[in-house]
């Protein structure tokens, strides 16, 4: 079974660098995948899995059709530190997911990281993929298509959301059907959504037979080295990840269960008599596993390659982080001589030979996985110069591998939750006296650039609050953050709340700044834009007036702000009804945009279709038609015929000579336009699908009622598949069949 790796090459081969890239995704937008698919990163099944059936009821009983299960804790962690916050539960959803994809009993198997509400999504958008759906659309939109797929497809599917934390995460996103299942790992039973009807299975400790017999099976038959097993059993309380940890080192170093076990008891009474409460046995044999490591790799600092890893996101790092410059640096001291990577990646594979990671294999580009519990651990017991050291490597080595052009790339999204991990457990160390962390900042581009506009709003408000309360609320890197804010929350939908930021924005360049600087210029701009999106166009023409008046004063009329800003002014007189003023300045900004652009440059297109917009709005319809012809052409010569900008001038072409009574030229447009993105983006892509319904009425106002009819059931029928229910589109399809057929 796939496990989620970055390459081909097996994790104990060569190096990984940070040159090299992940795969793409699997799955064609648009086109039918080869059955059965799997998408996601699983992480790796442990040395000498047991199925445990002492303990866990049988997972294949439980998961039927339609069912829901969550695997929990028998008692609720009391800390980030407590082992049974670690008890197991992954590893069952992953056997359990292994033995359904073997059987083969499944179509679609997606595996879901849910720490959070975006790597909720990212995983729903890489399960899009997988079976061929369109990325079109916030990730919100992807997700919220690919939850409606399963609820109606036949095709049998199994959804593994591994790590949920809080219940909220999943508003929205529930996955059902009658056709799948889902299992679910949570930390706590809250953090299952009480709203669905979910069987909940309790994941205690190891029984004894069942510690003993997995312990057996990884030792062998020396009876040498078995002996003392029971008694070490004992000690360890049937604690998961302690019993992995000791047998990982009894394993590797030959060592008797008996010896473990004296060093084990001993350790345990000084850490007693250290003044600290009982230990758990985790807490204990965490520290033998170091050490063992230490031992495999003696020219690398463990305790320092441990702690960069206790920094980041435990769900699958990419091992190119642990082999950039900036972390070789770190872990030779911050000298001048920077470390050896194959030395580094030996020592992360000595780690995996004493229990304290998981290496993802195959693959050149291999993922890291480490518990959360033990992350914790760690990062409780390193001195505080340690883990501010190793929190400022982690941000060079990540900014080291960032992919700047691939946001929704499986290695952009482990790096964002790399990032994210690092934020939540630095703290303020990442911040200098005056300047935002650059990698915090391109977290959150990312983020926007992933589409991720819910988590995305979220991000940088909790960034623009760390900022104000270090850098304080006037500086410039506040206003920044302010300012991506600002955006975020227009990428979201939100115009009302961005106004008031946007405001902030423009206030604060100005006043340190002035007012006719060019980033206070782009602050006004954006201000107007904000409150067009607002539905306040009214108040967006004076301020991008004035706004284009300065920008031609200070920046020149030829400039692209200037240009940028008379586009946004034409945009904003255009929906405070007063079309002639729009005509005459989308004129104006397309002949600039021509001569300085250039006539296929995407900017230059856009205000054509502004202008064409215009003339519709202002009654000139054999103008707008001309002018959606020149854009039409245009982007088919630059572009191609199915590229989906020119896909969308082919509809606003469309659109033009049906408001201008040409019915039959209308039709034509449509259904090339319809059968255009039927073979580009598919039949079920709400794009597609309001092109169809638009087709509907043409057919309706030129008297083909039956053709107007089936094109609505169709129509419907497909949207019942690929959306949401209570969609805008779908209703709106229903009630035009419903005035059809009475």
């Amino acid at each position: 079974m796939h496990t989620g790796s970055y390459g081909l090459m097996s994790a104990d081969g060569p190096v990984p660098t940070p040159g090299q890239t992940a795969g793409p995704a699997h799955g064609v937008q648009g086109r039918t995948p080869a059955w059965p698919v799997w998408s996601g990163p699983v992480p790796p099944l442990a040395d000498g899995f047991t199925a445990r059936p002492d303990s866990v009821p049988d997972l294949t009983a439980a998961l039927g059709p339609g069912a829901a299960v969550a695997l929990v804790p028998d008692q609720v962690p009391v800390s980030a530190q407590d082992w049974r916050g670690s008890n197991g539960k992954t590893q069952l959803a992953r056997y359990f997911a292994e033995s359904l994809w073997r059987s083969p009993g499944v179509d679609v198997l997606a595996w879901v990281t849910a720490s959070s509400r975006a790597s909720v999504l990212s995983g729903f958008a890489l399960a899009a993929a997988a079976i061929g759906g369109s990325d079109a659309g916030d990730a919100e939109s992807v997700a919220a298509r690919f939850i409606a797929w399963l609820g109606t497809t036949g095709r049998s599917w199994l959804v593994v959301l591994d790590d949920l934390r809080d219940a909220a995460d999943l508003e929205g996103l529930w996955p059902s059907g009658p056709a799948g299942s889902l299992l679910i790992t949570a930390a706590s039973p809250a953090a299952v959504p009480s709203e669905h009807s979910v069987l909940t299975l309790p994941v205690p400790a190891f029984s004894t037979r069942e510690a003993m017999g997995y312990l057996s099976g990884r030792l062998g038959t020396d009876p040498d080295q078995r002996s003392g097993a029971i008694d070490l059993v004992g000690d360890l309380g049937g604690e998961p990840v302690a019993l992995g940890q000791a047998s990982a080192v009894i394993v590797s170093s030959g060592m008797s269960c008996r010896d473990y076990r004296q060093h084990f008891m001993q350790r345990q009474k000084r850490l007693v008599e250290a003044g600290r409460t009982e230990p758990s046995a985790a807490a204990v044999t965490w520290t033998f596993s170091a050490e063992y490591a230490e031992h495999l790799s003696p020219d690398v600092s463990i305790r320092s390659l441990l702690t960069l890893a206790a920094m980041l996101d435990g769900h699958g790092i990419p091992g190119v982080v642990f082999t950039t410059a900036a972390a070789g640096k770190y872990l030779a001291g911050d000298g001048d001589q920077p470390g050896d990577p194959q030395l580094t990646w030996n020592a992360i594979l000595s780690l995996r030979r004493a229990g304290l990671l998981t290496v993802d294999p195959p693959g050149a580009l291999p993922a890291v996985w480490i518990s959360p519990v033990i992350q914790a651990v760690i990062r409780a017991a390193v001195p505080a110069d340690l883990y501010d050291r190793a929190a400022r490597a982690a941000v060079e080595a990540l900014l080291e591998v960032w992919p700047r052009d691939a946001p929704r790339s499986r290695l952009a999204a482990d790096l964002r939750a790399c990032a994210i991990s690092l934020r939540q457990a630095a703290g303020d160390v990442l911040w200098t006296e005056d300047r935002c962390p650059p990698l915090l900042v391109l977290t959150g581009q990312s983020m926007d650039s992933a589409r991720l506009t819910g988590p995305a709003v979220v991000y940088w408000r909790e960034l623009a609050a760390d900022s104000e309360r270090i850098l304080g609320p006037d500086g410039l890197e506040t206003v920044m953050v302010a300012g991506h804010l600002g955006r975020a929350l227009l990428a979201a939908g939100q115009a009302a709340e961005a106004v008031p930021v946007f405001q902030r924005v423009l206030d604060g360049r100005a006043g340190v700044l002035g007012p006719d600087h060019p980033a206070a210029l782009a602050a006004k701009v954006g201000l107007g834009r904000a409150l067009m999106a607002a539905g306040r166009a009214a108040d967006a023409v004076p301020v991008l007036e004035q706004a284009l008046a300065s920008s031609e004063l200070v920046c020149g009329a030829d400039h692209i702000d200037t240009l940028g800003a008379r586009e946004a002014y034409a945009g904003a007189v255009l929906a405070a009804g007063q079309p002639a003023e729009a005509i005459r300045s989308y004129r104006q900004v397309l002949a600039d945009r021509d001569r300085i652009q250039g006539s296929q440059h995407p900017d230059t297109t856009s205000a054509g279709l502004g202008l064409a917009a215009a003339y519709l709005t202002g009654g000139r319809h054999k103008d707008a038609i001309a002018q959606y012809k020149q854009v039409l052409a245009d982007r088919e010569a630059a572009l191609g015929a199915d590229h989906p900008d020119t896909l969308h001038a082919r509809g606003s072409l469309a659109s033009a000579t049906f408001a201008a009574g040409r019915m039959g030229s209308a039709l034509q447009l449509y259904e090339e336009t319809c059968a255009g993105y039927e073979r580009t983006i598919g039949a079920l892509h709400p794009t597609t699908l309001a092109c169809q319904a638009d087709l509907a009425r043409v057919y309706y106002a030129t008297g083909r009622l039956g053709d107007a009819v089936t094109q609505l059931t169709d129509g419907i029928s497909r949207a019942e598949r690929s959306l949401p229910p209570g969609d805008p589109l779908m209703q709106r399809m229903r009630e035009a069949l419903t005035n059809i057929t009475g």
